[in-house]
């Protein structure tokens, strides 16, 4: 019989193997309160040595950018740039400092002074720079009336006094490589190498100084930073192959003998126009090589 009243115990009559039992069972209002303080303790644990279930990272799935190629018409505009530089400045570099060099030994200098240094450099950078001016004068008055010649007189300063410092480089950097009776190749990388730095190192300088009274060049910015680098390194190819107008090193390894070797006896003019030459091939080639490897907008002449 179960009693109505809510504290009184229920018994239960139960027979287990033969014998009677009883068990009791306790009323809810009887049982310990719950306790919700220990339970919340307990749901805490829990949370702490679960891990939550996240949601799926935005960029689950996605493929990485892919860097933009040049396009046949970007490459074009590549290639343009690059044979305008080719006539304006490069071929002017080499002529001027041929043509320089051959002043500095009517004076009477050596090739192993500084004053034949200074010589060199100097007719490098006139040739740029009047090469510069001269060709976008031309422009401007036959067919490009937008051109600012204020602007390309300021270009040409940056880029002739950038010049002077490979050009002045180019004949004791030469005669040390040389005097280690290095082979024709190892005299060809390390010209390529110390005079593009040396390149570099004029336009970042020149670029410091000159912002400041010419407008039209711009200040160092990381920008630009990589675009003279990617210059400097074409102008490192073009003083490369300019090592290949010395006919007396090691001809039998002078690759470029039979294109652009100056021999005994050349007139100076032809040996100027000879000297030119090879600093064309040689931008050519090495920008040919950027044109075709770098990334659309990430050449020097994008």
């Amino acid at each position: 019989m179960i009693s109505t009243a809510a504290s009184r115990s229920l018994v239960l009559a139960a027979r287990t193997a033969g014998s009677p039992k009883t068990m009791s069972l306790r009323s809810m209002s009887s049982m310990a309160p719950f306790n919700h303080k220990k339970e919340e303790e307990k749901k805490e644990r829990r949370e702490l040595h679960s891990t939550s279930r996240r949601p799926a990272d935005a960029t689950a799935g996605t493929t990485a950018a892919v860097p933009e190629v040049a396009t046949t018409s970007s490459m074009m505009d590549r290639f343009t740039v690059t044979a305008e530089v080719t006539v304006s400045k490069i071929f002017p570099a080499g002529f001027g400092w041929q043509t320089a060099s051959v002043v500095a030994d009517g004076l009477g200098y050596e090739a192993d002074t500084l004053n034949f240094a200074l010589t060199t450099g100097l007719g490098d950078a006139i040739g740029v720079l009047g090469g510069h001016c001269a060709y976008y004068a031309a422009k401007k008055t036959m067919y490009d009336s937008s051109i600012d010649m204020t602007k390309e007189l300021h270009t040409g300063i940056l880029l002739g006094s950038a010049a002077f410092c490979s050009g002045g480089v180019w004949q004791p950097l030469v005669n040390i490589l040389q005097g280690a009776n290095l082979p024709f190749n190892q005299v060809f990388a390390g010209t390529w190498v110390g005079c593009g730095m040396a390149f570099y190192l004029g336009l970042r300088v020149g670029r410091t100084i000159l912002s400041g009274p010419l407008e039209h060049i711009e200040e160092p910015t990381y920008d630009n930073q990589k675009n003279d680098v990617s210059l400097s390194t074409a102008i490192g190819g073009a003083t490369a192959f300019f090592v290949g107008t010395d006919a007396a090193y090691l001809p039998a390894q002078n690759w470029l003998i039979g294109a652009v070797g100056i021999q005994d006896g050349t007139p100076d003019l032809v040996g100027s126009a000879i000297a030119g030459t090879s600093t064309s091939m040689g931008f050519v080639a090495a920008q040919s090589t950027l044109n075709a490897v770098y990334p659309a907008g990430k050449c020097w002449n994008d």
